[in-house]
């Protein structure tokens, strides 16, 4: 009962929120399927991207979305271990740059694909976003 609260409060605040990142319409790509994690961890892992980019990305809109792969996720094993954490998991995405900029950081009027989103799950199993980019 309470992971269906903590997702139905997830996603009133995804559906609330104006103005900030979109994600509205994203497009999950399946992968191959990972010897490391089940679906249901990826599709954790997502979420906690998608929250982040609603939250953080104005200006953003998200529409792909994918597990990297196990390859990449254990070549980025370092990230774990700087965080104290035993797993780490990669994800890729595309998005596109409204003409704002975002924060300023990015390209306005682009797009962004290959974009890698680094997660390391903490003690009590929750993944954490640590790191993104090229």
């Amino acid at each position: 009962m309470k992971k269906l609260t903590k997702y139905m409060i997830t996603a009133a605040i995804l559906i609330s929120l104006a103005g900030c990142g979109n994600i509205r319409n994203v497009k999950i790509i399946d992968w191959t399927p990972s010897e490391l994690y089940t679906d249901k961890d990826i599709h954790k892992a997502i979420n906690v991207i998608k929250t982040e980019f609603a939250l953080k990305w104005d200006g953003c809109t998200l529409t792909e979305i994918t597990y990297a792969g196990d390859d990449v996720s254990l070549a980025h094993q370092d990230w774990a271990l700087r965080n104290n954490a035993s797993e780490v998991i990669v994800l890729t995405s595309s998005f596109d740059v409204d003409s704002s900029g975002a924060d300023g950081s990015l390209n306005p009027n682009s797009t962004y694909t290959r974009w890698s989103w680094i997660l390391i799950r903490d003690e009590k199993g929750y993944w954490k976003h640590v790191d993104h980019g090229y």
